[in-house]
């Protein structure tokens, strides 16, 4: 049976609508045997992402360095300094008195006078210095007792040594405090304890 010519002209629309898509995607499909095209890029291979041993490698920051308040050769400036080291020299690890008494030491930490090394008790206040001073803070690893003379902390042993300097009337004026205990000196420390505070001024 003939059909119409304007049903054959709407069934040849359709035949056109449903086969047109299946050809777009026809196009798209790759040849038998190798993968589908993409329109992103590949993944970089792994070896690229990897630090490349032929290089020289990046060097990295070092920590800072945490720099000395004072340095060098200072002469006893009241009784207590006179009694316990005499002249004082100050290195960086090392702080030696001319009665015999020497500790070696380590650079731990710079802090502020204000800051509290035991509860209730400021650097700023033992010292005569103002808060925002800087006070170096050094760990005794070793020390020394001076022949003829009081140690720090009498009989027992030095846990740190603090160090405040500043001018004064044309002179570098030294401020030591020695503490007493293994922990770090903060406001919560359980068991720092103040040996001794001696003052020194600059021999030049």
């Amino acid at each position: 049976m003939e059909l119409p010519a304007s049903r054959l002209t709407l069934a040849a629309w359709l035949l056109a609508a449903l086969l047109l898509p299946g050809c777009a995607r026809d196009e798209r499909v790759a040849p038998e045997g190798q993968p589908p095209t993409t329109s992103a890029p590949p993944p970089a291979p792994r070896a690229s992402l990897e630090p490349d041993p032929a290089k020289a490698p990046i060097e990295r920051a070092a920590p800072p360095t945490l720099q000395p308040v004072a340095l060098g050769r200072f002469r006893a400036a009241d009784r207590v300094a006179e009694a316990l080291t005499g002249t004082l020299e100050v290195e960086d690890a090392r702080i030696t008195g001319a009665t015999g008494a020497g500790f070696l030491t380590e650079r731990v930490a710079i802090v502020r006078a204000g800051d509290e090394f035991a509860a209730g008790q400021r650097y700023a206040d033992v010292m005569a210095v103002d808060a925002g001073q800087p006070v170096e803070l050094r760990r005794v690893l070793e020390e020394t007792r001076a022949a003829d003379g009081p140690s720090p902390c009498g009989n027992m042993k030095t846990g740190f040594l603090a160090l405040a300097s500043y001018e004064e009337a044309g002179a570098r004026v030294l401020r030591l405090v020695a503490l007493q205990g293994d922990g770090i000196p903060a406001a919560t420390a359980a068991d720092t304890r103040l040996c001794a505070v001696a003052g020194y001024v600059s021999a030049g």
